[in-house]
Parts: structure tokens; C-alpha cells; sequence
């Protein structure tokens, strides 16, 4: 039912090269986060391409941002919204995310929407009321409307090498899913967003609750790229 999704995200660097591992593929789906200067190069070039962010209002007074109907213009088909370091580095609270959230999906993009908590967040022992907040964010404006998908990204894990261990994902995306509108858990992919490598990919991408991944450091390094793309197309029946 879940088609499993493999998502790039370039941060603020340089495109990579080659590009040939960043290709649409038929059997799962494959998508970019390129900077706003790379945006345009890659989806001319036939990439499934999304914007790692864009404003919840068209446009107006807000220099240096870009607004939904910009993004979709251009040919983005996805968008991140309250990726981890927006919430750290801009302030963005639950209500900015939930409202970019809604923004895409009036101009027809798909947002991932990303939650999580920090190191210390998670050894206090809070973790689930942190991203239930978050997820309770997306219900106040009925952001759950259309289909989006929700990538959980343990913040603790980002860039540090640490990464959640299998049983552990599985059991905040199961909890994640469990907040889910009941008519949209069982079509709306759970990403997971947290150091996923070559050699952890597997084993994370057979859990049941896992949908995909979100994926930084190792997506800009395109043999490492293609092969958690080879290993999701191998788990396929898992997304069909």
C-alpha cells in the first residue's frame, strides 16, 4: 500500500556529481532537496525534484523567502516543512510548520513534514509528548485534509553518528502512526530521518512502520546514495 520513498536532502551544499543516482525509479520514489540555486538545473535535468523550504503565505514582505506558488511554478512537486535545523536555526514553531504544511497542499505540493526531538528531550523522557505537539500542530489546521507524509528525525541523531536503533525507530513511527487521522494511517508514509546509511538502511527499511528515508550526509555522496536506493528497491514488496 505504502510505495517506500528515498529523499535527499543537499542542505546548503553544492550539488553532487554525478547525478545519475538521483534518478526517478518506477519501483520506489526518489526525490531531491537541492538548494534554491541547484532547483532549477535539476528539474530541467528530469529529477523529482522539492524545495527544502517555502514560506506559508504567496508572497509579501518577507525578504529573503519564497513563497508555495514560487516553488510550484518552478516544478516542485514536494516540499520539507520544520525540518529540524529550520526549527533550530528560524524559530520555526509547530503552527509555522502546520502552516507551510497547508500552504503546499492548496498549491498541490507534497509536504514532508518533519518532527522529532533532542538529546535531551528524549533523556528526560519526553519524546513522545514532543512530537505528539508536533503532529497535534497539523490537526489544528486540519493539514491532514489531503496526503502528506511525516519524516521523524530523532535530532539527537542528526550528523552526530549516532542513529536510533531499529526496535527504537520502529516504535516512535508505530506511535507516530497511531496519532494519524484513522481514514490517512495506512496511506501516509512515515519517513525515517536520522543518520540512514548503506550499512543501517536495511534494517531500518524492513520495519514495518518505516516508509523510506530522509537522508543528508550520505545523499550528497552518490555510491552511497545508490545503494540505499538499490537496498529500498530490494525491500519493494514491503511498500506494495
Amino acid at each position: 500500500m505504502r510505495k517506500l520513498l528515498i529523499a535527499g536532502n543537499w542542505k546548503m551544499n553544492p550539488m553532487p556529481s554525478p547525478l545519475d543516482a538521483y534518478y526517478p525509479r518506477s519501483d520506489i520514489d526518489v526525490v531531491v532537496f537541492p538548494t534554491f540555486l541547484d532547483l532549477k538545473h535539476c528539474i530541467d535535468a528530469g529529477m523529482l525534484c522539492g524545495a527544502q523550504y517555502a514560506h506559508a503565505e504567496d508572497s509579501g514582505a518577507h525578504t529573503g523567502d519564497i513563497g508555495m506558488g514560487m516553488i510550484k511554478d518552478l516544478g516542485c512537486r514536494y516540499v520539507l516543512c520544520g525540518h529540524s535545523e529550520r526549527r533550530a536555526d528560524h524559530s520555526e514553531t509547530n503552527e509555522d510548520v502546520a502552516a507551510q504544511a497547508v500552504a503546499a497542499l492548496e498549491h498541490g505540493i507534497h509536504p514532508i513534514v518533519c518532527v522529532g526531538e533532542t538529546e535531551q528531550e528524549r533523556s528526560e523522557g519526553r519524546e513522545k509528548s514532543i512530537v505528539a505537539a508536533q503532529i497535534e500542530a497539523l490537526f489544528q489546521l486540519s493539514a491532514f485534509s489531503s496526503q502528506l507524509s511525516i519524516a521523524y528525525e530523532p535530532v539527537w541523531a542528526i550528523g552526530t553518528g549516532k542513529t536510533a536503533r531499529p526496535e527504537d525507530a520502529e516504535e516512535m513511527h508505530a506511535f507516530i502512526r497511531s496519532l494519524l487521522p484513522e481514514d490517512k494511517r495506512e496511506t501516509t508514509r512515515i519517513l525515517y530521518g536520522g543518520s540512514m546509511k548503506p550499512d543501517n538502511c536495511k534494517a531500518l527499511l524492513s520495519q514495518p512502520n518505516i516508509d523510506g528515508g530522509l537522508i543528508g550526509g550520505a545523499s550528497l555522496k552518490p555510491e552511497q546514495f545508490s545503494t540505499i536506493v538499490d537496498i529500498a528497491v530490494s525491500l519493494f514488496p514491503h511498500s506494495s
